[in-house]
């Protein structure tokens, strides 16, 4: 078992701090008038993943898909429960993220590839394999503020995705770019996976799901609702809640 995650609760506090101002805050704490509120974000998740793997995590907005990622990489320490890891973990999560605007593309390939642990000659032997993936060879030397946001996430992904590690996670990176650069990181993902590693998918295309996973989580108000590997069962009923959703609001 390469990653267990063990009735795993997580837990925000959330008070009107910041907008009373410390002094304020300070006597009602002194005179118990001040209340903090909570909400559990995931509720008593657990699933256990082996080498090759690949599981889809699915749920509407707020279901806590990206909080139990943040505890699954090691970002967040979970409430309750625990997650065990074996081996190196490589999260793709907001992808256009860590970059300098004003920098050109190749700057930010090199300070990109800087923050995730590659050397200065691992990057100088890539880089033109990181620009050609990405599709950006004619806007090397632009400011990175010039480009598009799908321009962006296609030149994180096409640097993070050099990697092999043993557990792999993206979040909603399969989406970046047209139709024709979707196909192609599908296909840089299934290279990465056939070599081994472990992957974890949260996306809100059922179908990714279906044509890529093995296993599934589904969530709803942080609440786990199935998992396991009925892969095409759990997204036809998975499926058939959003229509009676989508069916209840008109």
């Amino acid at each position: 078992m390469i990653l267990e995650v063990k009735n795993v609760s997580i837990r925000y506090k959330t008070g009107d701090f910041k907008d009373i101002g410390l002094k304020e805050y300070l006597m009602r704490k002194a005179t118990h008038n001040y209340h903090v509120k909570s909400f559990w974000a995931d509720k008593d998740v657990s699933f256990s993943l082996e080498k090759g793997d690949m599981l889809g995590i699915i749920g509407r907005n707020g279901a806590g898909k990206s909080t139990l990622l943040k505890a699954v990489t090691g970002i967040m320490e979970p409430t309750k429960g625990k997650v065990t890891r074996k081996g190196s973990v490589a999260a793709l999560l907001e992808l256009a993220s860590g970059f300098d605007k004003e920098l050109t593309v190749k700057e930010n390939t090199y300070l990109r590839g800087a923050m995730l642990g590659y050397t200065r000659k691992f990057m100088d032997e890539t880089y033109d394999k990181i620009i050609d993936f990405a599709e950006l060879k004619d806007f090397q030397d632009r400011p990175f503020k010039q480009l598009s946001s799908g321009m962006k996430s296609r030149l994180a992904f096409s640097i993070a995705s050099l990697v092999q590690p043993d557990i792999l996670i993206l979040d909603e990176v399969l989406s970046v770019g047209d139709g024709a650069f979707r196909k192609k990181s599908e296909a840089k993902m299934r290279e990465i996976i056939d070599g081994g590693a472990t992957t974890i998918l949260v996306t809100h295309s059922v179908n990714q799901v279906r044509a890529m996973c093995n296993k599934v989580l589904w969530l709803e108000k942080g609440e786990q609702v199935e998992y396991g590997g009925d892969v095409q069962g759990i997204c036809d009923r998975y499926q058939a809640f959003l229509d009676s959703m989508d069916t209840g609001k008109r």
